[in-house]
């Protein structure tokens, strides 16, 4: 069965909540890039890009209650190094829905983080989309999906593929996202973590630093290959289309990950790939047994923090 997978509105995990619920939690992948394509520098400071965004069974927690105020507070992955102030995704999300909305930004956040920081699977976008989505069900403001898509992409490149999750295109500077057709079924992954994070805009400088001096290629491909193998069955197939043109840069920031990736391959994986910006890798597996045994080999060969196995295509930000 080929489908377009993109969970309706409303499926996925979502539990009907009454208008201006007490207290809402919601479950948010984390996501990989099957292909990222990186153009040139644009105008506007951002890059042009073509991927696809494939949602995976990595997840972040968000619980929001009502409050006389907006505050925020966390545990888990980037406790006590992940800035809790305005700056914080989390933080913009809920005044960005709140001014949309025309309602006060009153709500008390709590995070439990699985996904790391500066990891290269876009931890701080999910956040942002769980907390468009949480506060939507606290305070009863009844936006749609594609509203909150429409928010969501004011905040972050990957914000808006978070809210609906799937198996999408990416085009524009990520923003802008469709589904994609694909077989229905679960591809099964393993993540290596890595000890410390990568910046997203040092990995773009140091793409274009390499470009310039003829280190990297300049073009940007559209996914064909890729879209066609999510089309079939075949891990193998799939395997031999991923693409991330911001590998080469993530290895020159970071060179301890080709170590990952080779281990990773020696040990059985059909494909290895840095995850978007880096340094956390991505492994495709045959099946759920392969993932399992790829992840301890990994956790055992000591080229990683932590292997962990997660399966995808799943839902983006749902009420649980």
């Amino acid at each position: 069965m080929t489908e377009a997978w993109w969970p309706p509105e409303g499926e996925g995990g979502d539990r009907p909540r009454p208008a201006g619920a007490g207290s809402v939690r919601v479950r948010v992948p984390a996501k990989i890039n099957l292909y990222l394509g990186v153009g040139p520098l644009r105008g506007d400071g951002y890059h042009e890009v073509s991927t696809v965004y494939h949602a995976i069974s990595l997840y972040d927690e968000l619980t929001a209650r009502r409050g006389d105020t907006l505050t925020l507070t966390m545990e888990g992955e980037g406790a006590g190094e992940l800035p809790l102030d305005e700056s914080n995704l989390i933080m913009r999300a809920a005044r960005e829905l709140a001014d949309y909305a025309g309602v006060r930004a009153h709500a008390r956040l709590h995070l439990r983080k699985q996904i790391p920081l500066a990891g290269g699977l876009a931890g701080g976008s999910a956040d942002a989309a769980a907390t468009l989505v949480a506060c939507d069900a606290l305070w009863g403001t009844g936006l749609s999906r594609e509203e909150l898509a429409v928010i969501a992409g004011r905040i972050g490149s990957d914000v808006p593929f978070l809210v609906h999750g799937g198996t999408a295109l990416g085009t524009g500077r990520g923003e802008a996202v469709s589904p994609v057709l694909a077989r229905a079924g679960s591809w099964h992954w393993v993540v290596t973590l890595a000890d410390g994070g990568l910046a997203t805009p040092e990995v773009y400088a140091q793409i274009d630093r390499m470009r310039a001096a003829g280190e990297a290629p300049r073009s940007v491909d559209a996914p064909d290959d890729l879209l066609a193998a999510l089309r079939q069955r075949d891990p193998a197939v799939l395997g031999a289309a991923l693409g991330n043109d911001l590998q080469p840069a993530a290895l020159a920031l970071w060179p301890a990950l080709g170590k990952t990736l080779s281990a990773g391959l020696e040990a059985g994986a059909l494909a290895a790939i840095v995850s978007g910006s880096g340094p956390s890798c991505v492994f495709l597996a045959r099946d759920r047994p392969g993932a399992e045994k790829l992840a301890a080999d990994l956790a055992a060969a000591g080229v990683c923090r932590a292997a962990r196995t997660a399966h995808g295509p799943v839902a983006g930000a749902r009420i649980v």
